[in-house]
């Protein structure tokens, strides 16, 4: 695949992710719809530290990082959406950069054998990444109604 078309496919999945939680404000914040679960802040925070873990997993020798709690524990500490929005903005234009400045050849390199995508090509990350995104998008389009809010349709401008 291209460098090209992996950033469009990319660019694609945070479009779809802005425009459907463009309705949550700073407010929501520290909305959690059950004990124990990501607010609102935390899950927007997450979609970005897990582009930033799919680009750093997939271009080093030894994979991804499975110490996920020492992750998790980042994530605790996020109690503000315009900062986990700016997070978000960071990794995936990073992420666009990084893609985007990576021969088609480099592209196509087979990620390390292991429990995330082991034997995939490199750029199979795009399609993790807009799964995963997918996933906390529709979370937080639940967390928009349960705060009153009407999300966007994700695909297109209203």
């Amino acid at each position: 695949m291209d460098p090209e078309s992996v950033v469009r496919e990319l660019n694609f999945a945070k479009e779809w992710f802005d425009r459907s939680t463009k309705c949550l404000v700073e407010e929501d914040s520290n909305f959690a719809p059950s004990e124990g679960s990501m607010t609102t802040a935390q899950q927007v925070a997450h979609v970005a530290q897990t582009v930033d873990w799919f680009i750093e997993g997939a271009f080093r020798p030894e994979g991804f990082d499975m110490e996920f709690e020492a992750l998790d524990k980042k994530l605790k500490a996020i109690d503000s959406l315009a900062s986990a929005r700016e997070w978000a903005d960071r990794s995936f234009a990073a992420a666009a950069e990084k893609l985007g400045s990576t021969s088609a050849e480099e592209l196509a390199v087979v990620l390390p054998e292991g429990p995330v995508m082991g034997g995939a090509p490199r750029f199979s990350i795009v399609s993790g990444i807009q799964d995963h995104t997918a996933h906390h998008r529709g979370v937080l389009t639940v967390h928009s109604r349960l705060c009153g809010h009407t999300p966007m349709m994700p695909y297109m401008e209203m």
